[in-house]
């Protein structure tokens, strides 16, 4: 799937005026949507985006783990 991130993967729309709906003309700046396999989540330890692995653990379940720091990723 994909999602739309605020602030990044910004586009500039040029866009015609339309007296009928009221909006004016100009450059806009627009999100469009990346894919969601390029989307890292925050790793509260240093407050920055984090590459996320796996691991198994010694009791055979199956963690999801930051690649910078090896801390397990909260629930």
């Amino acid at each position: 799937g994909k999602v739309v991130v605020e602030g990044i993967n910004l586009v500039k729309k040029h866009v015609k005026p339309n007296p009928n709906t009221g909006v004016t003309g100009g450059i806009i700046d627009k999100e469009m949507p990346i894919d969601a396999s390029n989307i890292a989540l925050l790793n509260p330890a240093n407050g920055k985006g984090d590459k996320v692995g796996f691991k198994i653990q010694d009791d055979g379940t199956k963690v999801r783990i930051f690649k910078s720091n090896g801390e397990v990723v909260g629930k």
